[in-house]
């Protein structure tokens, strides 16, 4: 067997071990004897063994090659996916390289099943929080943002609130992602490609002219995304995006932040949700929990903004108030045995 097919065989097995173990994410990180290879699963990492450095290095530059990056540049950052089969279902592999300091590139996987989709209600810990998501979603129109940390679930539920459009609602959805996480059958999915000239506004812009009911966009994250997605929100679509900011409150001013005038967000914003995944007690299950801005809490909310004072959630709607009743509740639960 030549030592080409040794490494195919040898990465591929890696890939297979990683989802056998439930892993979101493979690491191979160059250390000063060898390389190291972690596992995360619900945010944690998990030693899985190493590998020799003249094994590694051939890993790594497979994984590149698959992902159609350049092997032989080694001291830049690199991004890129394939596609590949596992166990009878699809799966992504979101690659990503970086240089270390021991002239050694450093490469993360990310994991993703495709085609997968989950029905609202069984991510949310609370069946209520479900109920008002998707009453979101029944408006024709308005802008629903999704916000919370790297790892806390936004873009299963973003998929979730989608597939409900297409699938229950019978309405014809259309994604801008960069990159696509998850192949979805159900709806129509476009990626960026910059050296296409297809960005997110120019994107969002032929999105547009395509006649769509509802318009995902992976992430807000500059000034003319924003503006696009408030201008397809005001003429009759149903938009739905991620945006980085602390709690719901946070997304109206940092919404501001890109531009976006107090007015314009009273006139788009329909709901603004924070989330985060809390461990269920003797489980490997996590569910989301989040905080909701809606209705008269949004209207108040955007009211206060706009008079130049600060607005709080009532406690008991906050993510705080959440955490801390799932806390209390786990450990009345741990006392009761």
């Amino acid at each position: 067997m030549s030592i080409e097919s040794v490494i195919e065989t040898k990465s591929n097995q890696l890939l297979l071990k990683a989802i056998h173990f439930g892993a979101s994410d493979l690491y191979i990180k160059p250390t000063p004897e060898h390389f190291s290879i972690e596992f995360r699963k619900y945010g944690k990492l998990f030693p899985a063994g190493h590998l020799p450095y003249e094994i590694g290095e051939r890993i790594v530059s497979f994984f590149k090659f698959k992902s159609s990056l350049d092997i032989s540049e080694k001291r830049k950052p690199q991004s890129g996916a394939f596609q590949e089969h596992f166990l009878n279902r699809l799966y992504s592999f979101r690659v990503s390289t970086l240089p270390s300091i021991y002239k050694k590139e450093s490469l993360v996987i990310r994991i993703l099943l495709q085609n997968a989709s989950y029905p609202i209600a069984s991510l949310c810990y609370d069946p209520t929080d479900a109920s008002k998501l998707l009453h979101i979603v029944t408006k024709s129109q308005g802008l629903l943002l999704i916000s919370g940390a790297t790892g806390s679930g936004k873009t299963t539920t973003l998929y979730s609130l989608v597939n409900y459009c297409s699938d229950t609602l019978a309405r014809h959805v259309i994604s801008l992602e960069d990159p696509v996480e998850s192949s979805q059958s159900r709806m129509l999915q476009i990626q960026v490609n910059e050296r296409a000239g297809i960005t997110y506004a120019s994107g969002l812009k032929a999105i547009l002219r395509h006649s769509p009911d509802v318009i995902m966009i992976g992430e807000i994250r500059d000034e003319e995304t924003a503006k696009i997605a408030i201008e397809a929100s005001l003429s009759g679509h149903l938009v739905m995006s991620t945006i980085h900011a602390k709690d719901t409150v946070n997304c109206i001013y940092r919404l501001m932040d890109l531009n976006v005038s107090i007015e314009e967000i009273r006139q788009a914003v329909t709901g603004i949700v924070a989330q985060t995944l809390i461990q269920l007690k003797n489980s490997d299950e996590r569910k989301a929990i989040f905080e909701i801005l809606t209705g008269i809490y949004l209207e108040e909310a955007i009211k206060r903004t706009m008079e130049g004072h600060e607005y709080r959630l009532p406690f008991e709607e906050t993510l705080q108030y959440q955490i801390m009743s799932f806390e209390a509740g786990e450990q009345h639960a741990s006392t009761s045995y």
